[in-house]
C-alpha cells in the first residue's frame, strides 16, 4: 500500500519537475536573434524624462506630427548618469504616438561611437515598473486563492510564455513548417499543463487525448477553410512587415492555419480537464459503472460545457475589434460588405473553428475518460486495495 502511495506521489510530483527543468532551460536557450543588425552598436537603456520641448510638434485637428524634444537622465547602460538630448517622433498616428511629460520613465535607444553619444532616439514610456507590479498582484491572488494548485498554474503559464518566445517563434522565422512545429509544441505544452493538474496518471492521459484530436480537428478545419475563404496569412497584423525585413520565404498563410489551433488550445484543454475531472468523479463514487454510461456522463457534462465555451471564443476573438464595429456602423456599411472583408472573415475562421475543436473535444474527452478510466478502477478493484 505504502509502494502504491508513494509511487502515486512520485506521478503527481514529477510534472511539476520536468516543468521547473524546461523552464530553467529555456530562460538560458538563446533565441538566436539577439544580435538583430538594428539594435548593433546601440544601448537600450531607461530614462527619466527632465523637460521636454513642443515648439516642433504640428497640431492637425485630432492627430499631431513633428518633433518632440526631451532632455533624459539616462538610468542605466554604459552612459548611466549622463543627460542628454533625446528626439521622440510624431507620425500622425493615435495609435502608435506617445508624448513625454517632465518626469515620465522612457524607453531609449542610445547610438554611440566609443564615448560619444550620437543620438537618443525615444521609443515609449517605461512600463516594466508596472507590469511587473500586475504580474506580481497576479501571481499573489492566485497562490491565496488555489493554494498549491497556483503555484502550478503560474508555472505552466511562465512555461507556455517562455515556450512561445523561445522556441516557436525563433523555429517559425528559421522557415520551419509551422503546421507541424505548432502541432508538436501544443501537443508538449497539453501534456504538461494537463499533467500538472493531474501528475502523470490516466487521468491525464485520458484529458490530453481528448484535446489533442480536438486540436486536430481544428487544424484540419482551418487549413480547410483557410483555402476555401482564400485568406492571406498576411492579414494578421504586422505579418507584412516580416516579408520587407528579410524574410520573404515565410509562409504566411501557413502560420495563420497554424494560429488558428494554437488560439483555441487553451480553451480545448480547460474544457477536456472539466470533461475528465467528471467523469473521474463518477467512477470514483460508482466503481461498478461501465465504460459506456461512464461515456455519457461525460458527454451530458460537455454538453453543458459547450454552450458556453463557443460564446467565450466569440467574446476573446471579438472583443479588440469593438472599435472595428463602430466603425462598421458609423459608416452605414452593409453587413454583407462586413462578412466579405478578408479580415472579418479572418476571424470567422478563428472563431467558429476554434468552436469545432470545443465541439469535438468534448466527445473526444468523454470516449477516452470513459474507456481509460473505468479500465483504471477495475485494475484497482482486483488488486483488492
Amino acid at each position: 500500500m505504502k509502494l502504491l502511495h508513494d509511487s502515486a506521489r512520485l506521478r503527481y510530483h514529477a510534472p511539476a519537475a520536468v516543468c521547473l527543468l524546461l523552464i530553467a532551460v529555456l530562460l538560458l536557450l538563446p533565441t538566436g536573434f539577439e544580435d538583430t543588425a538594428i539594435y548593433q552598436g546601440a544601448d537600450r537603456v531607461s530614462a527619466r524624462v527632465i523637460s521636454t520641448d513642443n515648439s516642433a510638434i504640428i497640431d492637425t485637428g485630432l492627430v499631431r506630427s513633428g518633433e518632440q524634444f526631451c532632455t533624459l537622465e539616462l538610468l542605466g547602460g554604459r552612459f548611466q548618469g549622463r543627460t542628454v538630448q533625446g528626439v521622440n517622433l510624431l507620425n500622425g498616428s493615435l495609435e502608435l504616438d506617445k508624448l513625454f511629460s517632465p518626469g515620465d520613465k522612457a524607453l531609449v535607444v542610445v547610438s554611440f561611437r566609443g564615448d560619444a553619444v550620437n543620438n537618443v532616439t525615444m521609443i515609449d514610456h517605461d512600463r516594466m515598473g508596472a507590469e511587473g507590479l500586475l504580474a506580481l498582484l497576479f501571481a499573489v491572488f492566485l497562490v491565496l486563492f488555489a493554494g498549491k494548485t497556483g503555484v502550478r498554474a503560474i508555472a505552466s503559464f511562465v512555461l507556455t510564455v517562455l515556450m512561445l518566445w523561445k522556441v516557436l517563434v525563433p523555429v517559425y522565422l528559421k522557415g520551419h513548417n509551422p503546421i507541424l512545429t505548432g502541432l508538436a509544441i501544443t501537443l508538449g505544452l497539453t501534456v504538461l499543463i494537463i499533467s500538472l493538474v493531474y501528475g502523470f496518471d490516466r487521468r491525464s492521459l485520458a484529458a490530453v487525448s481528448g484535446a489533442f484530436l480536438g486540436i486536430l480537428v481544428t487544424c484540419v478545419l482551418g487549413m480547410l477553410f483557410t483555402d476555401l475563404f482564400q485568406i492571406h496569412g498576411a492579414v494578421m497584423a504586422n505579418s507584412e512587415s516580416l516579408l520587407y525585413s528579410g524574410y520573404q520565404d515565410l509562409n504566411l498563410t501557413r502560420i495563420f492555419m497554424a494560429s488558428i489551433f494554437i488560439g483555441s488550445s487553451g480553451a480545448v484543454m480547460d474544457l477536456a480537464v472539466d470533461i475528465c475531472s467528471a467523469v473521474n468523479e463518477v467512477v470514483e463514487k460508482r466503481p461498478d459503472i461501465g465504460w459506456r454510461e461512464a461515456v455519457r456522463s461525460g458527454m451530458n457534462v460537455g454538453r453543458a460545457a459547450m454552450g458556453t465555451m463557443t460564446t467565450t471564443l466569440l467574446l476573446a476573438y471579438s472583443g479588440g475589434y469593438v472599435a472595428l464595429l463602430m466603425v462598421f456602423m458609423a459608416q452605414g456599411t452593409p453587413v454583407v460588405h462586413i462578412l466579405n472583408y478578408k479580415y472579418v472573415s479572418a476571424e470567422i475562421i478563428h472563431t467558429v473553428v476554434g468552436s469545432f475543436g470545443l465541439v469535438t473535444v468534448a466527445p473526444f474527452t468523454a470516449l477516452t475518460s470513459g474507456w481509460l478510466l473505468t479500465r483504471s478502477q477495475k485494475a484497482v478493484s482486483a488488486s483488492g486495495c
